[in-house]
């Protein structure tokens, strides 16, 4: 099975409980990762409000992973 490298911001983090983690998936796209961890974590956010980056560079949800990618979901930025 692949081995993800994921990072967390804002709420995704205080939800997990974490801010990075390796994990071992059987998921073939970022969707379907973002869904994996949304039962496991109970995240909120709909895809459709975040963006996702594999390896550094903004992707679409329906980019492949392969083993030692690095994840980021990003969620929407507010701030004052």
């Amino acid at each position: 099975m692949p081995r993800i490298e994921l990072e967390y911001f804002a709420q995704l983090g205080e939800q997990a409980g974490r801010r990075t983690e390796t994990r071992e998936t059987s998921v073939a796209t970022a969707a379907a990762l973002y869904d994996e961890l949304r039962a496991a974590y109970g995240f909120v956010l709909p895809p459709e409000q975040m963006r996702v980056a594999v390896n550094a560079a903004f992707r679409p949800w329906t980019q492949g992973l392969r083993d030692g990618d690095h994840v980021v979901f990003i969620p929407p930025v507010s701030g004052g």
